[in-house]
């Protein structure tokens, strides 16, 4: 890997705070709010392996690591569609340096957010198994990855910083949709089932529910371990494809 661009790289995206508010500050004031500050906080999940409070906590670090793979994922393909990548040309770095830069650069951003709202956790009121502390945070930065292709999506659609933005939004909406912030029953749930953001917080959230769904107005609801894994591999599938289509679609234009 080319540690020179990296470092490059990652000062640049340390420099933009307003970036790095919303991919971390803002995730971690989330799970203060829905998490750490509420009454039922404490209350034991149904496996007896964590409380609600670590709970919100996974859901929260998702959030943060998709925020921040999908804003690393879009400027990639925006830096590419406006020259960037033929400047890149002209030096000895070739393209698999290129995306492996970019693939570490995204895992660290998404580091960040993970390891801020796990620390709030920690001092708070999060009760967890001991290994499920690394579990669930692994398996949050591992499935924000494939967010990285979302924003590569939106990136090569529509070619500017603005659209990467836009994606970057998005996720606020999925977010509430995929069963995230709170949690959602009924027809809503099935809706839920469908976006791309279910099955990431899922398996997530898996090691400490195992499979059992928190529901606001009923008994919890069993779900097996298939359900996540169907998912977000049909949503990976979805937006690893329309990348390649929009990356052909560039080519014929040139």
């Amino acid at each position: 890997m080319n540690t020179t661009y990296y470092r490059m790289e990652l000062r640049r995206v340390v420099r933009d705070y307003m970036s790095l508010f919303f991919t971390a500050v803002l995730p971690a004031f989330l799970y203060v709010i829905f998490g750490a500050s509420q009454g039922y906080s404490q209350e034991m999940l149904p496996t007896g392996e964590g409380n609600v409070a670590f709970y919100m906590m996974v859901s929260m670090a998702v959030y943060g690591a998709v925020t921040a793979t999908t804003s690393i994922g879009g400027m990639a393909a925006v830096e590419r569609m406006q020259g960037w990548g033929r400047q890149l040309g002209l030096t000895p770095m070739r393209d698999p340096q290129y995306v492996l830069v970019k693939t570490v650069l995204g895992l660290t951003v998404a580091a960040i957010p993970v390891t801020l709202i796990y620390a709030l956790g920690f001092f708070t009121s999060a009760q967890g198994t001991g290994h499920l502390w690394v579990l669930t945070a692994l398996l949050a930065l591992v499935g924000a990855a494939m967010f990285s292709l979302y924003g590569l999506v939106f990136g090569l659609a529509f070619k500017t910083e603005g659209a990467v933005s836009a994606a970057s939004g998005s996720l606020v909406i999925l977010a509430f949709l995929g069963n995230l912030f709170f949690p959602l029953s009924g027809a809503m749930l099935m809706v839920a089932k469908f976006t791309p953001l279910y099955g990431i917080v899922a398996l997530a959230r898996y090691p400490v529910t195992d499979g059992w769904l928190i529901s606001t107005d009923g008994p919890p609801v069993h779900e097996p371990l298939w359900v996540p894994v169907a998912s977000v591999t049909v949503w990976l599938v979805i937006f690893a494809t329309l990348a390649i289509l929009l990356v052909q679609r560039g080519r014929g234009r040139q």
